[in-house]
């Protein structure tokens, strides 16, 4: 069985060595395990909710873009975009937002420390807290849902915005699936296994702490100068050092295999300087970054490169968002409506007298769809994405010249059409008898 696990990336600062070590190197390497459908996207419209700097924004996301290609991230196997190429999120959002009850936003922990800290210094509780903070977890629970995920890797501050998704997505359910499920219901993935580096001053490494060593910002000088500002004790060369309870020793852990990292113990136990030490903590740091840095600097230095990987990536997961927000758009009643007795009456008083026809074009993706309208131009059904137009085309002929009844299949309790391997669309049920009689039209010549 396939798992779908999902990664979001904020996209508001620099990546440091604690991002690598805690974040970027596990995902990469999850990635590739059988059985998983990796999906990492970056969260620039979250980004927005903290930051207001565009430049820091736009820079971010390349930097961040970059950093994880240059790790290894290997695009052919995963999902990688930005949420903000993918409009159906937004669209979801809001459809979530319409099911989801205030008093359940009211109790999300950073809207909730957001208010404490106004009152502790008795301002008004909503002082300076914007929607985007408040609703936040309802933008996190569209990204996971969008996409149907089955886990999602996360920090133990984050499960509460897990168990939020599962409850906006059970209310959706009951309220429009009539016994079909739209979304799965995400489980959080907890690895307390994964590295937590300590900054230069002991605490979490963390930009805000400004404790951080950089990953590839400033080159090797600048992970060298910062590895030399670690903070250590007073004992001298020669005299024996507490080697677990050593930040310079937990991030030499991190990046050494076992072997490495138990004769680096013992050699500090028996009384290696903090100098020497630090200078080993550099060259193996440095074995692992810099093929990685030289990558990342080809990179930075080919931002349109970048943008087609991502541009490349939004296109891939928009072949399941788009479908996707199509059936939960019919399934709220946002779908088209079928023509009724006056539109017909105006079109024979026009005297217009057009045909059903199949109107073909490139979505937003690059991505090659088309539409099945009705003599009035309304909208019959939207095709699923093909990448090959003459595949489209194909699918199109055998529309119009075989019988329809052949390609549909009931599943589930929906309506699917089908040419050959090629899921066409969905159609709800009370609309297939319309869309069958629209097109023998085509068939018969009239």
């Amino acid at each position: 069985m396939t798992t779908r696990v999902l990664t979001g990336i904020t996209t508001s600062g620099t990546p440091h060595l604690g991002n690598y070590a805690g974040a970027i190197r596990p995902s990469i390497r999850a990635s590739v395990k059988p059985g998983v459908d990796a999906f990492y996207f970056m969260a620039d419209f979250h980004a927005l909710i903290k930051c207001d700097d565009p430049q820091r924004i736009a820079r971010s996301r390349l930097e961040i873009a970059a950093t994880w290609l240059a790790a290894g991230l290997d695009t052919d196997k995963v999902t990688f975009y930005r949420q903000s190429d993918i409009p159906e999120i937004p669209e979801l959002c809001w459809m979530l937002t319409c099911v989801t009850a205030k008093g359940l936003m009211n109790r999300a922990h950073a809207y909730k420390a957001s208010v404490d800290q106004n009152v502790a210094r008795q301002a008004e509780p909503d002082d300076g807290i914007t929607m985007g903070l408040f609703s936040y977890p309802i933008l996190m629970a569209a990204d996971i849902l969008m996409f149907n995920a089955h886990k999602v890797p996360v920090g133990r501050d984050q499960i509460q915005h897990l168990e939020m998704a599962r409850d906006i997505a059970q209310r959706f359910n009951h309220l429009y699936g009539k016994g079909h499920d739209f979304f799965v219901m995400p489980e959080a993935q907890i690895d307390d296994d994964v590295a937590t580096l300590p900054g230069l001053d002991g605490r979490k490494m963390s930009k805000s702490y400004d404790n951080t060593i950089p990953l590839f910002e400033g080159g090797a000088k600048a992970m060298r100068e910062a590895v030399a500002r670690i903070v250590t004790d007073s004992r001298q060369p020669g005299e024996p050092k507490d080697a677990e309870n050593s930040h310079l020793y937990t991030v030499y852990r991190a990046f050494s295999t076992h072997d490495e990292s138990a004769q680096f113990r013992r050699e500090l136990e028996d009384g290696m300087g903090w100098g020497d030490a630090k200078l080993r903590l550099c060259e193996r740091i440095e074995s692992e970054l810099a093929p990685m840095r030289e990558r990342y600097a080809h990179l930075m230095a080919s931002p349109q490169h970048i943008e087609d990987i991502l541009q490349a990536g939004a296109a891939k997961a928009r072949k399941l968002s788009g479908p996707f927000v199509e059936r939960l758009r019919e399934a709220v009643g946002l779908r088209q409506a079928s023509p009724a007795a006056p539109v017909k009456a105006r079109r024979s008083e026009t005297g217009a007298g057009r045909k059903a026809r199949f109107v073909s074009f490139r979505d937003e993706g690059g991505l090659f769809r088309f539409r099945f309208l009705d003599g009035d131009g309304q909208e019959l059904f939207l095709s699923e994405a093909f990448e090959n137009p003459k595949v489209a085309g194909s699918v199109v002929k055998r529309l119009q010249t075989e019988d329809f009844d052949g390609f549909v299949v009931e599943s589930a309790g929906r309506i699917h059409v089908r040419v050959g391997e090629k899921e066409v669309c969905q159609l709800d049920s009370a609309r297939l008898s319309h869309v069958r009689d629209v097109i023998a039209t085509l068939a018969d010549g009239q």
